[in-house]
């Protein structure tokens, strides 16, 4: 089975993403050539982690490829893409939780020693398997990303919890027990919606949790390994946490569309 057999997206999915791209087949440059195939290209280095020296010649050269790829993360092409595809009105749920991505050690520059190195402002940081970054997420009621942040592997769960449901409207925001925190379940009061989080065995005053409710939360795992059969997401190549970030941002797309 050839390349061009394994292609991914089907006619009536890439009319939903193209819309939200630049530039189109009448347009100039390499903006508007051939953006499908282009699409194709990225996907084939997300799904199977390849170098992109590896990328084959059906998709044209790798280096207009990867330069092409990463002006489109400067531009936020990917990142509108993803946005469009989440934006769904059925926010019953939302569901928090992160995920630790071992970072390659190409990622840190491919230099030797690499691995004693760090980079918060990459989201590279030290974890206990060594380099890593950690993906925290909000996830809706089915089980596809809304929202997601970057930090370095060893950074905590419970800062970054806010942000990612804040203006996101739901009646029930869930979590574990890392995220038990009074700050965030005032955040979740706010919003009106319903704390789904079991209690820090260290707290004093215990907050009810509906169990029947909380057994839903296996639905981020569920997004978590889908995510990670993109195997350029459960291994992190990228030096730069925006080019990262959209190759993340791609694979939701994705799963959105599927």
């Amino acid at each position: 089975m050839g390349v061009l057999d394994r292609l991914v997206l089907r006619d009536d999915q890439w009319k939903r993403i193209s819309r939200h791209i630049i530039g189109d087949e009448r347009t100039r440059g390499s903006s508007g050539r051939d953006n499908r195939m282009f699409v194709e290209g990225v996907l084939w280095i997300v799904r199977t982690g390849s170098p992109w020296r590896d990328l084959p010649e059906v998709f044209g050269a790798w280096n207009s490829a990867f330069r092409r790829f990463s002006r489109w993360s400067r531009k936020g092409v990917w990142w509108r893409m993803f946005e469009a595809m989440s934006d769904d009105p059925d926010f019953e749920y939302l569901i928090v939780d992160p995920t630790i991505v071992r970072a390659h050690q190409h990622a840190a520059g491919g230099k030797k020693g690499a691995e004693d190195q760090a980079h918060p402002h990459q989201a590279l940081g030290r974890s206990r398997g060594g380099l890593s970054t950690k993906i925290h997420m909000a996830v809706r009621g089915l089980g596809c990303p809304v929202r997601f942040t970057l930090t370095a592997g060893q950074k905590g769960d419970a800062p970054q919890a806010a942000p990612l449901i804040e203006g996101l409207p739901a009646d029930i925001v869930m979590a574990d027990t890392a995220y038990d925190s009074d700050r965030l379940r005032d955040a979740i009061a706010e919003k009106g919606a319903v704390a789904v989080i079991p209690n820090n065995p260290s707290r004093a005053r215990k907050h009810p949790l509906d169990k029947h409710l909380y057994a839903q939360r296996h639905l981020i795992e569920c997004c978590f390994s889908k995510l990670k059969q993109f195997r350029r997401i459960a291994t992190r190549y990228e030096k730069t946490a925006r080019n990262y970030r959209s190759m993340i941002a791609l694979a939701a797309t994705i799963l959105w569309i599927r």
